[in-house]
């Protein structure tokens, strides 16, 4: 057991991939408070300087020169106070020409630099891209503690959908350490804390040491960053825990081999709806942030998801700065405007009413000599869509607001969206949400008070883009079409796996056709927040030209 004692301080932060005036300053500032409060060793999360992940900003040396210039001036900061603080730097030996690395800095220099070993190429992961593995691991003494530092991945050796041949943490334990600190880029889905409390439990377990986990919030594109920084001891038990989606700093006391209770001591809750709904407005408020931009705008079409997306958007940037247009056309309903119109009103939006009836009719007109004795068809219904998205893109370019897209994972997936249509946008706020999931956190919302109408809760879905349409005349009922896709997606199941977990054989060939029928769409769908263990997008890569099925 540790005779040493630290305190140390964790700075749970929200960094900007490329900021690095930004990000230093954010590194400094918490370094020089920790300072004023006698701390010993401030430790930041994974990637601190530069952001995670840069992608193919690591293939400019000037970007990899400005994140090793900013690793030495946070080291400058660091007089009569250490910190671990991470980065990117040029590998000294042979191999990628890059590692990832945590430095430890005290005395105003970098006196120790360890790389990250395990490099995780899965899901939205692509470090072995860029980064050579370091070939082993080194614990260090600081203060009369032998500490060993185990770069996220590290620590996931046994954890994953596969086992590695390595393992960092082991090789620590077995080098004398005794305190494990995991600085972390560990992004966000639905059930994730979950699985880190097992993968640290299970750690200190098996290492018999305490763990000091420090992970960033934020969202970095499409995917997101939770925090949930956590120091766990020997016995398992939490010591301190910082909350999701908010930056926070906590000092803890490490002696005697262990931390000692902190009163940020947090439960996470199991309630998924609440936490998914936390996630995406999380998510809508930092991308905003992020890219500069302050108002939003949406088609509000009186149907559960625009209203949904509306919701997120007013508790993300405040009513006042979302922008409802609801566009009927000849086959909208009267219900479809007057509860879109009452969405605005119980929300707090502004919001327009312009009708595409005569957008539609000269665009019919239009090509009229050229559709000339052909039925009507999906080419004229996706004409409406595409009119809606000429309406909204021209108000967001002359107004500066961003469009945010209303598709969610259960129309992407089977392609019940139009492209150039209801696709377009910068970013797809529930295009990782399910139907059946669009409607739990509808019902949540309005727990305590109505802000979604009741009449959008209850009405059938439907694209309204002929007479008398419903979802249903084009795809089972949503309960049975979206366990068909978690079967297939999240899960990767076959044809065959999914038939025997009771569903039609009939239904389940002909939905996982049009998964795969419509990848070219999503490939051309806006990026999508990342909730669910297999998003679109960045997590899941499919070929466009391919005849497997």
């Amino acid at each position: 057991m540790s005779s040493g004692s630290l305190k140390i301080c964790v700075p749970q932060l929200n960094f900007t991939i490329g900021d690095f005036e930004g990000n230093t300053s954010k590194i400094a500032d918490a370094i020089y408070t920790a300072k004023q409060q006698n701390v010993d060793l401030v430790v930041f999360s994974e990637m601190t300087v530069c952001g995670y992940l840069p992608d193919d900003l690591l293939d400019y040396p000037h970007f990899i020169e400005r994140c090793e210039q900013s690793l030495e001036v946070v080291a400058q900061s660091c007089q009569g106070i250490a910190a671990l603080v991470g980065g990117v730097m040029r590998n000294p030996g042979k191999g990628r020409l890059l590692q990832n690395v945590m430095c430890f800095m005290q005395n105003g220099k970098i006196e120790h630099v360890i790389a990250k070993t395990l490099l995780p190429t899965y899901d939205v992961f692509a470090e072995e891209r860029y980064f050579e593995s370091a070939k082993s691991q080194d614990p260090f003494d600081f203060k009369g503690v032998k500490i060993g530092v185990a770069i996220c991945e590290d620590l996931w050796d046994l954890y994953n959908d596969f086992e590695y041949t390595i393992s960092p943490g082991k090789e620590l334990k077995e080098k004398g350490a005794e305190l494990i600190i995991n600085p972390s880029a560990s992004p966000f889905n639905i059930g994730k804390n979950s699985h880190r409390n097992r993968v640290f439990v299970g750690q200190v377990s098996r290492f018999n040491l305490p763990v000091l986990y420090v992970n960033q919030v934020g969202i970095h594109t499409e995917v997101l960053f939770d925090g949930s920084s956590r120091a766990v001891n020997p016995n398992g038990e939490v010591a301190m825990q910082l909350p999701e989606f908010k930056e926070a700093t906590v000092i803890v006391e490490f002696e005697n081999g262990k931390f000692k209770d902190s009163s940020t001591v947090l439960t996470v809750g199991d309630d998924s709806v609440d936490l998914m709904y936390r996630a995406l407005v999380f998510g809508v408020k930092d991308y905003f942030q992020k890219m500069g931009f302050k108002q939003a705008i949406l088609g509000s079409s009186g149907g559960m998801d625009s209203a949904l997306v509306q919701t997120i958007c007013s508790d993300a940037l405040g009513p006042e700065n979302v922008t409802a247009v609801l566009m009927p056309s000849k086959y909208s309903s009267d219900g479809s405007v007057s509860d879109a119109e009452q969405l605005s009103k119980n929300l707090g939006n502004p919001y327009h009413i312009l009708p595409i009836t005569e957008v539609h009719q000269a665009y019919e007109s239009t090509l009229s000599h050229v559709f000339e004795g052909t039925s009507m068809g999906i080419a004229e219904e996706n004409i409406q869509a595409r009119s809606r998205a000429v309406i909204l893109m021209a108000m967001s370019n002359k107004f500066g607001k961003i469009l945010v897209n209303t598709s969610n994972k259960s129309e992407l997936a089977v392609g019940y969206s139009t492209l150039y249509g209801d696709l377009c946008g910068s970013i797809s706020v529930i295009g990782d949400v399910y139907k059946t999931q669009v409607y739990a956190m509808a019902e949540y919302l309005n727990k305590e008070t109505e802000r979604i109408p009741t009449s959008i809760l209850t009405k059938e879905p439907s694209a309204e883009l002929r007479p008398d349409q419903k979802d249903s005349d084009s795809l089972p009922i949503y309960p049975i079409l979206d366990g068909i896709l978690r079967l297939y997606i999240e899960e990767r199941k076959g044809k065959d796996e999914i038939i025997l977990e009771g569903y039609d054989a009939s239904t389940v060939s002909r939905i996982i056709h049009l998964v795969n029928a419509n990848e070219y769409k999503r490939y051309q769908a806006p990026p999508i927040i990342r909730v669910s263990s297999k998003a679109f997008g960045k997590g899941r890569i499919m070929p466009l030209v391919a005849k497997y099925s």
